[in-house]
This record gives C-alpha cells, structure tokens and sequence, in this order.
C-alpha cells in the first residue's frame, strides 16, 4: 500500500466529528478538521509529494513529543499534579501539537508547490 493511501486514510478520523454533532461532547468537532486528509486518495504520486509528507510528518512527530515532554515535565515540576494526570495532559498535549504542525507543514509545502517556489 502507498504511504500516500495511509495519509489519505487519516480523512477517515474526521468521522468522530459527528459525535460532537449528536451529543453535547462539542469538543470531537474539531475531529472535522482531518477531513482535508482525503484529499491524498485524489493527488498523483510523485517523489515530491512523498517527501513533503515524509517531511510533515517526521517534523510532527519530533514536535509532539517536545511537548509532551515539556507537558509532563512542567507539570510535575509544579508539584500539584499526580503523575498519572500529567502524562495524560502531556499525551494530548502532544498529540495536539503534532496534528497542528503536521498540518501546517504540509500546507506549506502544498502553497510553495503551487506558487512553483524550489523545494
């Protein structure tokens, strides 16, 4: 399977927005936001596109788990937290950060790829 199809796949998370839909949990709403994800089922397969995503994603995963780490840590620093509390913020809190510069990331690459800037 091409890696292109797994990113495309990632639309599919954007299905957990209807929960927020149908009960009073607003907060899956933002699962929507995954629902430009299916774009990667559309797009042609180059070595580009591959290394932008490969790039996007690499760049989220090392910034999620800065600040998990920095979560967890400042949590537990201020001593008011149990620890089991301060890594499931710290969790989520990466979690959130790696879905924010993966997706900025790769819009970046996508506008300067329109605008036929050099990679």
């Amino acid at each position: 399977m091409k890696k292109q199809m797994l990113y495309g796949m990632l639309g599919f998370l954007s299905l957990l927005g209807f929960v927020g839909l149908f009960t009073e949990e607003r907060s899956f709403l933002g699962f929507f936001a995954f629902a430009v994800d299916f774009q990667y089922f559309f797009l042609k397969s180059d070595e580009m596109l591959e290394e932008q995503l490969a790039r996007s994603a690499s760049r989220a995963f090392v910034a999620g788990m800065l600040v998990m780490a920095a979560a967890v840590l400042g949590m537990l620093a201020l001593g008011r937290f149990d620890p089991s509390r301060a890594l499931l913020t710290g969790c989520a809190a990466g979690w959130a950060a790696s879905v924010v510069v993966y997706a900025l990331t790769a819009a970046w690459y996508g506008f300067r790829e329109n605008w036929g800037l050099e990679p």
